[in-house]
């Protein structure tokens, strides 16, 4: 038998597929593996290129081939599934992945390590538990609205509902009601207990790791985001520039362009979901509550070029309404796409490709720097609904290219490209 050279290994619970290949292409070796023999069968044979899908278990598995010797590649299981032939089973993704893991542009994963993936669950394992409070408390408050018991908007107001279903001297609640209520009011505090606890492990890790204090001085980012980034990212090397990342993020338009002709869709969310809404949340509270932010000379040279653009815009708008559309001066009405960023002097469609609904393009950070935006950040009003004409606002189309309307979500990438500054997420 020829000497093996790349393996493709298709990874499960508990059979695990391997087709191997030698120098020439030629297949020498397809066998099925149960989970104790995997690592046994791996020892035994020569150092080898070893192709797997980055899906789960696959950096453990990696961590473990790559002590025995092999050049292990991780690929993600979207790029894999072009080289499956015909009908989907477990020879056949071992075969792909064997296939796909010698092409010469193929994209790879960096393997984490053990201390990465045990922060990173501390991130996964908040995540669920602030999801279960906020089910909690919105359960709560419900319940309690039932009754006629309301408070204020905020998780800082729910103690507030907690002490009145603690409290037995409050008539306004059934015996019942208040034996139920007040489980859901115990499940509430002992999850505000292991968030707590949970973040406070994030910050002492956070004081040890050079990367994730490196990130938290980039304004809007704590030790929240800078944890999520060092975790996540395993080696930033592989981006080239802050874009490329972005890029990786889902911040970049979809693409629907052929024939030469380039149509540029919303943001591709394609990246980290829980990464992306993290660095939005972030840059949206140093934009809009950092005093320090405020004060720098470059946020403050943005001022004029929104005071302008709100007075272009106002121009358009009738009786309130706060209308985009057939009466609107057409200069003042951003391009499709463009959410509610005009770049001017920069000639037609120059808009488009500065700035899309929810992220930017490929341009160079010093022409993005050079382009003279001018953006609304009246919050308020930007996220109000805006309406084209009638006649127009029955296409959805229509609406979009004569409206050219921004979204909260729009507003928030917007505040996150521009907290960004000067290569600032290259560190």
């Amino acid at each position: 038998m020829s000497e093996l050279t790349t393996i493709g290994l298709d990874l499960a619970k508990h059979v695990f597929q391997v087709h191997g290949i030698d120098a020439q292409g030629t297949t020498v070796l397809r066998k099925r593996l149960r989970r104790g023999q995997v690592l046994a069968f791996f020892s035994r044979i020569p150092r080898c290129v070893v192709g797997l899908e980055a899906c789960a278990t696959a950096h453990y598995w990696a961590r473990e081939l790559g002590a025995l010797g092999h050049e292990v590649r991780l690929m993600p299981a979207q790029y894999v599934k072009a080289y499956i032939k015909r009908n989907k089973h477990d020879a056949a993704d071992a075969e792909a992945i064997c296939e796909a893991v010698q092409r010469p542009t193929m994209r790879f994963v960096p393997v984490k390590t053990a201390e990465q993936q045990a922060t990173q669950l501390l991130h996964r394992g908040r995540e669920q538990l602030v999801r279960q409070r906020t089910m909690l408390v919105n359960a709560l408050r419900a319940h309690l609205a039932e009754f006629g018991i309301v408070a204020a908007q905020g998780l800082r107001n729910v103690g507030e509902l907690i002490a009145i279903v603690r409290d037995d001297g409050d008539t306004r609640l059934p015996d019942v009601a208040r034996q139920v209520l007040q489980v859901l009011a115990n499940q509430i505090e002992q999850i505000e207990t292991a968030v707590a606890a949970l973040e406070r492990q994030l910050l002492a890790w956070h004081k040890t790791n050079p990367v994730s204090q490196r990130l938290a001085s980039i304004p809007g980012i704590g030790p929240i985001i800078a944890t999520a980034i060092a975790t996540t990212v395993a080696d930033p090397k592989v981006f080239r520039s802050g874009r490329e990342f972005a890029a990786w993020l889902g911040l970049v338009p979809r693409q629907n362009s052929t024939g030469g002709k380039t149509r540029l869709g919303g943001i591709t969310k394609r990246g980290n979901r829980y990464l992306r809404r993290l660095l939005i949340n972030g840059a949206s509270a140093n934009l809009l509550r950092s005093k320090a932010t405020k004060a720098d000379p470059w946020v403050i040279g943005l001022r004029p070029a929104a005071a302008a653009a709100g007075r272009r815009r106002g121009a358009g708008e009738q009786d309130g309404a706060h209308r985009l559309g057939g009466d609107a001066a057409r200069e003042g009405i951003p391009a499709q796409g463009c959410g509610g960023l005009v770049a001017h002097g920069t000639g037609a469609g120059a808009c488009e490709r500065a700035m899309t609904r929810d992220g930017t393009v490929g341009r160079s950070d010093a022409t993005e720097r050079s382009l003279p935006f001018h953006w609304d950040i009246d919050p308020a009003r930007m996220m109000r609904p805006r309406f084209a004409d009638s006649i127009r606002a029955s296409s959805p189309s229509g609406l979009r290219e004569q409206a050219g309307h921004m979204t909260a979500s729009d507003f928030c990438a917007a505040r996150y490209i521009f907290s960004c500054q000067a290569g600032a997420i290259h560190t």
